[in-house]
């Protein structure tokens, strides 16, 4: 990897130095330093990052939360310095405070360059506070005087301009940490070298979170908590490697939006210049080659989102039978006028299946998971991590309504996607692996005997009734952006 100067739209950069074929793990990065949401913490280890029912709490400071005495253990060289600032506190200052005081620690004790394969230092990285505004300065300010608070008197003592530097750096760099399954974002880190890593709304690379082995009795065999950067597709030697900050599923309009408000540049690249897709992601059903007017989508449109703001409040509330009554009504309205790639329909149907899966509805569920996949096979990348998580929902989705042959492929697609964007080690790839022979096992004697197949899957069901579902979260909860931001 080389770092190269700012040519584009953000500093720094990372060039590849050979070539890169899809799938290929380009660098793997520990954090200098993480820590769980503050909504999170009694759920969560603060070790491991596994999400665990009972977890013990650890008995000088009562808040960090383990899972056992291996896991405080092995996080009790973070923890050390922590433990005793809160005790002396007197309560828990938040997750920001936090994760700089952590930062800072590690820093005042191992130095800037934490290892051989750090390419930056955390001196070197952007912190952008001239470019904040005014309410986001204001929060910012009340952190800075209450991590002066918090800080110990007997730990080394910094400048304002460093704490603020490095508050200013976990503001616009910190990645969010994932749970062991990369299900749900549990936490955030600061990773240095990802720092560089560009962004492109339709990226070469994507980043995830590996846990490594932290389930052994000795912590001399864990193995850390590092990020991936994994390449979607083939790289050439000296090509920019690039991620996205931001879900591609936005309009142009609305990617560049967030990234001037959130990371502080302006995009320039080839989708967001070209608006590439921006049509169909509004635009209307062509059937016989007959379209709707302007003017019948825009309604439509306009309808679909006022629908999806009632159905959000609905969500929120757990009353799911009135989120189904209400995406029924909007998607016999709207779906004989918009297209099948047209972002607010996709919402609709993603949301019709996630919760009617929830509630039981198998068959339901399954029609709108396909048809949520097939319009994010018109808009995603081939290799999407997104794409690959909504197959396999939908791949479970179709096999819990008995629909072998549809859930075996729909599962093997995912699999290919997740061996890219997660590798063949990922629990996530394991549990698809076993899916997928699973399903694969069912296919055969499906195809033998349809009729033994279904009377051996109903006694089953029966004599090990399938357990529900989670409930379901909203999508900014999902995997969706990976970019920790405060707001």
């Amino acid at each position: 990897l080389t770092i190269h100067p700012p040519d584009s739209q953000e500093p720094g950069g990372l060039k590849a130095t050979k070539e890169f074929w899809a799938g290929d793990v380009i660098f793997s990065e520990a954090s200098i330093s993480a820590v769980v949401f503050d909504s999170l913490t009694e759920r969560i280890c603060h070790s491991c990052f596994r999400r665990q029912d009972k977890l013990q709490r650890c008995g000088q400071c009562k808040f960090a939360h383990y899972c056992d005495r291996t896991c405080q253990r092995a996080g009790w060289a973070e923890h050390k310095q922590e433990c005793s600032a809160i005790k002396a506190y007197g309560s828990v200052p938040n997750e920001n405070i936090r994760l700089v005081a952590r930062i800072m620690w590690r820093v005042d004790k191992d130095g800037s360059l934490l290892s051989d394969t750090q390419l930056t230092t955390l001196e070197e990285l952007e912190d952008h506070i001239a470019d904040m505004q005014e309410d986001e300065l204001k929060e910012f300010k009340v952190d800075i005087h209450n991590f002066l608070d918090y800080w110990p008197r007997t730990s080394k003592q910094h400048t304002i301009d460093d704490i603020s530097h490095v508050f200013g750096v976990i503001n616009c760099n910190g990645f969010t940490v994932s749970d062991q399954r990369g299900l749900q974002a549990v936490g955030v880190g600061l990773f240095p070298n990802l720092c560089l890593v560009n962004h492109d709304c339709w990226p070469n690379c994507t980043v995830i979170l590996n846990h490594g082995n932290q389930s052994a009795v000795n912590t001399l065999f864990h193995s850390q908590r590092r990020i991936e950067l994994r390449s979607l597709g083939k790289i050439a030697e000296g090509e920019e490697l690039t991620v996205s900050y931001v879900d591609y599923m936005n309009l142009s309009e609305e990617r560049q939006r967030l990234l001037k408000t959130q990371y502080f540049f302006d995009c320039t690249c080839e989708h967001c210049k070209n608006r590439i897709k921006d049509d169909i992601k509004l635009g209307g059903k062509v059937e016989d080659g007959v379209k709707p007017s302007e003017e019948q989508v825009k309604e439509a449109t306009d309808y679909c989102f006022q629908m999806l703001e009632k159905m959000d409040q609905a969500r929120l509330k757990g009353d799911y039978h009135e989120v189904v009554k209400i995406c029924r009504d909007a998607i016999e309205k709207t779906e004989p006028i918009l297209a099948d790639t047209h972002i607010y329909l996709l919402r609709m149907w993603s949301t019709m299946s996630e919760v009617q899966a929830y509630l039981q509805y198998f068959d339901e569920a399954a029609e709108y998971a396909r048809k949520m996949v097939d319009g994010y096979m018109k808009l995603y990348h081939s290799n999407n991590a997104a794409l690959g998580m909504a197959a396999m929902r939908a791949g479970v989705t179709h096999w819990q309504a008995g629909q072998i042959e549809v859930g075996h492929g729909m599962i093997c697609k995912a699999y290919a996607i997740l061996m890219v964007t997660h590798g063949p080690t990922h629990p996530i790839t394991k549990d698809l692996e076993a899916m997928r022979m699973q399903t694969e096992m069912e296919l055969r004697m499906f195809k033998q005997n349809e009729y033994v197949y279904h009377s051996m899957r109903e006694a089953a069901l029966k004599n090990k009734p399938m357990t529900m579902m989670h409930e379901p979260k909203s999508m900014e909860e999902g995997i969706k952006n990976l970019f920790h931001r405060r707001k």
